[in-house]
């Protein structure tokens, strides 16, 4: 179970790529974590109101520190916090893989988004030496290309938490811990 935050992606994300490979549609029941794997089932319930949804885990997200769930359009009207924009919601996983699959997974630290490459690279090749793998990973969002840098490989989410409050406190940064859902592939993306 997890609290905190969540808010509502539509347009213009409608229609483009989800990280799970899917064309993203608004009007479905859907949504964006950062680590869950994707397929989860999982239980919103709005504790500002008490109306639940159950939603399936098809994205990446949310990229902003202090909320833990984007939903979809149709999520969010469940919920009743269309107009509001963010509620704080409890999430409860009602199905997801088997155990040993969730322990095996891999994940990373996000410590930059760039619209400069040059940005990215720069921060990549400051950090490779003391935090081997730094990828870069590009987003093309409706606001335009970002160049997003992610530090390691970490099985597990707990150690990839301590890895991240480990950048936090030496390199001053404020992490995002993301699921690798794919291999490490060459041409730098995790």
């Amino acid at each position: 179970m997890e609290e905190g935050n969540a808010s509502w992606y539509g347009l213009p994300f409608n229609g483009r790529r989800s990280s799970n490979g899917e064309i993203y549609d608004m009007n479905r029941m859907t949504a964006a974590h950062r680590t869950l794997p994707f397929e989860t089932m999982v239980r919103v319930t709005n504790l500002s109101n008490g109306r639940s949804a159950v939603l399936r885990i098809t994205d990446r997200g949310p990229f902003v520190d202090n909320r833990i769930l984007d939903l979809s359009l149709a999520g969010a009207r469940e919920l009743d916090m269309v107009s509001t924009g963010v509620a704080r919601v409890r999430i409860e996983v009602i199905s997801h893989l088997d155990p040993a699959a969730i322990a095996a997974a891999y994940f990373t630290v996000q410590v930059g988004a760039f619209r400069e490459r040059g940005n990215a690279e720069r921060l990549r090749d400051r950090l490779l030496d003391l935090y081997p793998p730094v990828y870069i990973q590009t987003y093309d969002s409706p606001d335009g290309t970002f160049y997003r840098v992610q530090v390691g490989r970490v099985k597990g989410e707990d150690a990839a938490r301590r890895f991240g409050e480990t950048l936090r406190q030496r390199e001053g940064f404020t992490p995002i811990v993301l699921r690798v859902d794919e291999p490490a592939k060459s041409g730098g993306q995790p």
